[in-house]
């Protein structure tokens, strides 16, 4: 160790402080493998791109700095202090710390504080990263094997798998929930200690973790790998390639070839799209990996699966925002539109797909790349965050009359905080490039300055846009040179102009998309770009008539105030013929970037603002077109709903809001630990994974004849468990799905022998045959028909 400690050290000299992230940067010689494959556009050290004061990007920053600030490390080292055997410095923090995957929020902690320490300079961010790693490495050397973590009986499950005796649901191997997802994360936040901040004894660390995955897996048979590679792995090749390209010790990149399955990656490979089916932000990072990859070995089916996933995923799996996932699984091809609900768009997901993007850009940079940047950067990333408290979504909704949840700050550490603590570190990432031939890509246009070094330049972008149309550019340089300015023209503009020092300058886009202005450049040159733009709708690619509506890149969200719609009969619809939307969507006057919909949205009128400023309301972004027939009849359906339910009320013997905390002491619910209170539609409700049950009591009438019913959401399918009363089975249920976005009844028929002489019973759900029981959204004992 001490060998690979001064080999490490002559390998970093000269630019230890630079922070960078893992697309190539031109002149960096902190890796020791060069790209394999031509560069086009280099990444710029996020330090040297400073964003201003006065966007939404940089509040978004400073929120997410002081909750970084905010979390304490120890509490966070927690358990891997238990499992090294060290005394424990403070509590663990509640959440997913709690529970199996515990750990995984250290590594993105890591990640967040050495970007945010590139972004801002703050040393305090340095002192917390050098802290974070020499602990763990104590932890580290405490456990004497190179592998350091913090799951809960992570040991023997990690022995089993050595053995080749593996068990797999998809989610857990051998007991541990995505245990190499979470050694991913930490992998992930050691290498960003060291990109960003320079700390050498980091990457220590990582080699031993790669040594320990290198005899973990060294006596797998290939068939004993794909069994295993069927739970969750998050991006291990994609950390093991990154180790390879800074170390040059070709054992990391042998290992991160040992990730790679034949169910998602083999397909891609072969140009076939896997992820019908398939658990989005399992697979995202895998094609992340496969882009290192290839920088790096210039192996084409690398290539191919990382480029294929991504056009895969954008243009046939992706919403408006630019998330994708619908209960984080994605769904047939290009069929969006009735998978709308609470629990669309996971974040995790989109932060994946800009890593992958930014490494596709340097590869071949075009603007259908930065589009798309763009759009999930300002709808769903941004979105995704409470602006006033720097609190994150893990899912981002678009279901119609949908509010955002966000995140607790100290009991909650889903993976999308732990993302999200990253996605706000870092925004100076993606607005500039640098070209091979010595261009400059302005991708984003985002108030901010670059400290452009190997130009001895600095170009300030000044600009009010979103809310403005116009955006300037101030090259500050000592002496005069020839360089090629290339702008992205997004596809939204539809007209739009340049001027260099007030002089109109009448340029194309080439055929990557992007406004070229070839010239010496002097000091103080100015230049000013102009973008014309309007309202304008996209439909869903299956459904013509369901519609969101956009201004620029932004998304618009109508604002449906702070009481829930109710999500049948109560969300605005869109009432015309007339699909002009500038007919019917005015401007509100002193107002930039506000509109009205006006005459059209029943049952009234309806305010949209950009989506990104809705946070603490309910909205809706997708809008359905009816004509006046449909309407009618959407009237008929809604009296007649409100029918049924006065019968379902009249005839209740009992009724239980499962999913609630009083209600649920006052039924005497029990629960093993793999039951959750889940909700949907704005109403609670419980489930229960695979071997677990929940019961309750309930009321019966031993005077009639009683059902049991059990209210169900049409989105929940694929599951299978057994119903239960007085311990005696009444049904195995099946949910297959049903209606999108709909709640449904199903009632059992309860033998009289089980309530004899009794005024209430006892109902147990039980998960028995691998799969997930429930969800069960309501509970009611009613009497027989």
């Amino acid at each position: 160790m001490k060998k690979y400690l001064v080999l490490l050290s002559a390998m970093v000299i000269g630019s230890l402080a630079e922070a960078q992230s893992y697309v190539p940067v031109k002149g960096d010689t902190r890796f020791a493998i060069k790209p394999a494959v031509a560069v086009k556009a280099y990444g710029f050290d996020l330090k040297d791109v400073q964003v201003a004061p006065g966007s939404p990007f940089k509040n978004a920053m400073d929120k997410d700095a002081g909750y970084l600030l905010f979390l304490e490390p120890n509490r966070l080292l927690h358990r891997f202090y238990v499992n090294a055997g060290l005394p424990v410095k403070s509590e663990v923090y509640g959440g997913w710390e709690t529970e199996g995957l515990s750990g995984h929020t250290l590594g993105h902690y890591l990640s967040a504080i050495s970007m945010m320490y590139a972004s801002t300079g703050d040393e305090e961010y340095k002192k917390r990263v050098n802290y974070i790693v020499s602990e763990i490495r104590r932890c580290q050397v405490a456990r004497k094997t190179g592998f350091v973590g913090a799951m809960p009986g992570e040991d023997s499950a990690w022995y089993k798998v050595s053995i080749g005796d593996i068990r797999s649901g998809g989610f857990d191997l051998n007991g541990l929930w995505a245990p190499w997802y979470v050694v991913h994360k930490l992998m992930a936040g050691l290498i960003d200690a060291y990109l960003y901040t320079g700390n050498r004894e980091a990457l220590v660390i990582a080699d031993g973790i790669s040594d320990w995955t290198g005899n973990t897996l060294k006596n797998l048979t290939e068939t004993q790998l794909q069994k295993m590679l069927r739970c969750e792995y998050g991006g291990m090749n994609d950390a093991l390639a990154t180790l390879y390209a800074i170390t040059g010790d070709k054992k990391h990149l042998e290992r991160s070839y040992k990730f790679y399955d034949d169910f998602v990656m083999k397909p891609l490979s072969q140009q076939i799209d896997p992820m019908p089916g398939k658990h989005s932000n399992t697979n995202v990072p895998k094609a992340i990996g496969s882009a290192t990859q290839y920088t790096y070995t210039g192996n084409k089916s690398d290539q191919t699966i990382a480029s294929f996933f991504w056009k895969t995923m954008v243009h046939h799996h992706s919403y408006v925002i630019g998330g994708n996932s619908n209960y984080e699984y994605c769904g047939a091809a290009d069929k969006l539109s009735d998978r709308l609900s609470d629990n669309t768009s996971e974040t995790c997901n989109t932060y994946n797909m800009l890593k992958l993007t930014r490494q596709l850009f340097t590869q071949a940079p075009n603007s259908e790349l930065g589009d798309y940047y763009e759009r999930a950067l300002y709808n769903h990333i941004l979105a995704s965050q409470n602006p006033e408290t720097g609190m994150m979504c893990y899912f981002v909704p678009l279901r119609m009359g949908t509010k955002k949840q966000f995140s607790d700050s100290l009991n909650t550490f889903t993976c999308c905080v732990g993302s999200g603590m990253e996605n706000h570190s870092k925004y100076g990432e993606g607005i500039y490039y640098e070209g091979t031939d010595g261009s400059l890509f302005v991708n984003l246009f985002i108030p901010s300055t670059l400290n452009w070094k190997s130009r001895n330049a600095r170009i300030v972008q000044e600009t009010d846009f979103p809310s403005g149309n116009t955006t300037h550019l101030l090259i500050s340089q000592k002496t005069s040179a020839n360089y090629s300015v290339k702008i992205r023209r997004p596809y939204w503009a539809t007209e739009t102009r340049v001027s260099v020092n007030g002089q109109t300058e009448m340029v194309t886009a080439d055929r990557d998309g992007f406004l070229v202005l070839n010239k010496k450049w002097k000091n103080n040159d100015r230049i000013v770009i102009t973008f014309e733009r309007e309202l304008r709708t996209e439909s869903m690619p299956d459904n013509p008539n369901r519609i969101a509506v956009l201004y620029g890149p932004l998304v618009l969200a109508g604002k449906l105030g702070s009481e829930m719609p109710d999500p049948v009969f109560g969300t605005p619809v869109l009432l015309t013929d007339d699909k002009q939307v500038n007919n019917w969507i005015r401007p509100v006057a002193a107002k930039p970037l506000e509109f009205e919909i006006h005459g059209v949205a029943k049952p009234k009128n309806v305010q949209l603002t950009p989506f990104y400023q809705v946070y603490n309301e309910y909205y809706s972004v997708y809008w359905d077109y009816f004509t006046n027939a449909e309407w009618a009849a959407r009237q008929e359906e809604y009296e007649a709903e409100k029918k049924r339910k006065k019968e379902i009320s009249e005839r209740t013997i009992d009724n239980f809001r499962i999913g609630e905390m009083q209600p649920e002491r006052d039924h005497n619910l029990k629960a093993s630990e793999k039951s959750y209170v889940s909700d949907a539609l704005g109403v609670n409700g419980r489930e229960v994974r695979a071997g677990g049950f929940f019961s309750f009591e309930i009321g019966v009438n031993q005077e009639t004849r009683n059902n049991l019913m059990l209210t169900y959401l049409g989105d929940d399918k694929d599951r299978k468990f057994d119903i239960l009363v007085e311990g005696v089975k009444v049904k195995t249920e099946e949910l297959t799905g049903a209606a999108t976005g709909k709640f449904y009844e199903r009632e059992y028929s309860i033998p009289a022998d089980l309530i004899r002489n009794k005024n209430k019973i006892t109902v147990r759900v039980e998960s028995n045959y691998g799969k997930t029981a429930g969800r069960v959204f309501g509970v009611r004992t009613v009497r027989s028909q």
